[in-house]
Order: structure tokens, then C-alpha cells, then sequence
């Protein structure tokens, strides 16, 4: 008996970038992982602020006058922002590197053959996701943690000088974050090997600097990645770090970086 051939179902259509985009929103959303790091995340950024604001606010009574001359009730408002980075970082890492683990970059690298726009997808749709999620939570800690300060006139004004730009620059910090730990991920190709690049540049290194002489701590560490991106979220600045708008074009320039050396190697070896 002859075959029958059956008509195929396989899309013909032309690969482009603004196709790629909704299928890297797909396989992102449809993560399990993914949407419990980003819970993880929100839930930092919104959580311990309002839990060191209670803190702070019930030992209130029982600070010096120095104590309180020194506080910076801005710290407490974005503490949450600078623990989420690490939940927000693993998972950039994971968003690259899960898809070489269990080999599905073979079937996305067959359906996209050009490489390049899965990168730069995979960048765009991350990027966005943090900071849509990102933006509310930093504001929702700001508010909610002021509020509670406010009870021992601690807190401060979101109309204060630089209080706006440190708050919305939390939500670009972390965004900023996704797109270098992404990079990390792509350059490495391994999970734990990226994860363990991403904490060495971001909480090994930064501290290491201390055993440097003095001069040398302050001529460097002001453009570490870390300390760079920071910049923007602080309304103090001592005589050595870098003004908040350059420190953090700084660090875009790492992430922009990073991007690019991922895409050189991407097409190198994935080709």
C-alpha cells in the first residue's frame, strides 16, 4: 500500500526579531523557577524594608542622639533591592544556562539559525519583566517603610533631593543586573559556573578590596560593577565614589559588554 503524504503544520514563515521576542516571553513565563525567583524577589524587595523600618522604629527610644543624627532612613527603604539582586541574578544566569542543561538550546538554535536574536530576546524580555515587577515593589517599600518611621518623624520625604532618582534607580539597578547576569550565563553556558561568576564579581570581590592598601581600595573599588551600579541608589557620596548618573552609565557599560562578548561567543560556537 502507498504512503500517504500528509500536508506538514510547520510554520514557514520568516524569522525576525519581533517573533522571537513573544517566544522567549513564553518559555520564560511558562517556568516554574522562573516565577518562583521572581516572587522571591518581589517579596525581598518589599519585605525586609518593612521589617527593618519595625525594627528600627521599636528601638527608636533606645538610640543616642548620635545614632539618630547618623540614620539614613533611606537604608532601611532599600535593603530589600539589594538582597533581591541575588534571586534576580541566578535567575538571569538560569535563563541561558537551564536551556543548555536539558538541551532545548538545540530546538530554539533550529528554530531561530541566526542565534543572535535569541540573545538579544531573551535580554529584552527579561529586562522588561524586572522592571515592571521591580518598579512597584521599590515603591511600595519606599512608602510603606517611611510610613513606619514616620511615627518617630525618622522617615524622609519622597520629595527630598535625590530621593526619587535612589528609589526609581533601584528598579534600573536590578533591571541592569538581569542583563549582565543573562550575559554571564551565555559566556559560561553552565549554571553553576555562572552563578558562581555572578557572586564572585557582586559579594566576593567588593569586600576583598579591603585588604588592599587604602589608596589603591579607593583609586579602584569606586568601579567595580557592584559599587558603580550602587551609585544611583545612594543620596550620600563620600569624597572617592563616583556620581550617581556616571556610576551607573558605568555599569550599564559592563552589562553592555558582557552582552556583547556573550553574542561573539554565542555565534562562534553555536554556529
Amino acid at each position: 500500500m502507498s504512503a500517504v503524504a500528509i500536508p506538514g503544520t510547520t510554520f514557514r514563515g520568516k524569522v525576525t526579531q519581533a517573533r522571537v521576542i513573544p517566544s522567549e516571553w513564553t518559555k520564560l513565563r511558562s517556568v516554574r523557577s522562573t516565577r518562583w525567583s521572581l516572587l522571591v524577589a518581589t517579596v525581598l524587595t518589599i519585605g525586609f524594608p518593612i521589617l527593618a523600618a519595625s525594627v528600627i522604629s521599636s528601638h527608636w527610644g533606645h538610640q543616642s542622639p548620635e545614632e539618630r543624627a547618623n540614620f539614613n532612613p533611606l537604608d532601611p527603604a532599600l535593603i530589600g533591592s539589594q538582597i533581591a539582586q541575588l534571586a534576580i541574578g541566578i535567575l538571569g544566569v538560569l535563563v541561558i544556562t537551564a536551556e543548555y542543561s536539558t538541551g532545548m538550546i538545540r530546538a530554539t538554535f533550529t528554530a531561530v539559525p541566526r542565534r543572535l536574536p535569541v540573545l538579544w530576546a531573551k535580554a529584552t524580555v527579561f529586562a522588561v519583566v524586572t522592571f515592571v515587577l521591580m518598579l512597584p515593589s521599590v515603591l511600595i517599600a519606599f512608602f510603606a517603610s517611611q510610613s513606619i518611621l514616620s511615627r518617630h518623624h525618622a522617615n524622609i520625604a519622597w520629595s527630598h533631593p535625590g530621593v526619587a532618582r535612589a528609589v526609581i534607580g533601584a528598579a534600573l539597578y536590578l533591571t541592569v543586573i538581569a542583563v549582565l547576569s543573562l550575559g554571564l550565563g551565555t559566556i559560561v553556558r553552565n549554571t553553576a559556573g555562572g552563578i558562581a561568576t555572578f557572586a564572585a564579581v557582586f559579594f566576593v570581590i567588593p569586600p576583598l578590596m579591603n585588604v588592599l592598601p587604602a589608596s589603591w581600595n579607593d583609586a579602584i573599588s569606586p568601579y567595580l560593577p557592584s559599587n558603580a551600579g550602587r551609585s544611583i541608589i545612594s543620596i550620600t557620596h563620600d569624597a572617592h565614589a563616583l556620581a550617581p548618573w556616571t556610576g551607573f552609565a558605568l555599569f550599564c557599560g559592563y552589562a553592555a559588554i558582557t552582552l556583547v562578548v556573550a553574542a561573539v561567543l554565542l555565534v562562534r560556537r553555536d554556529t
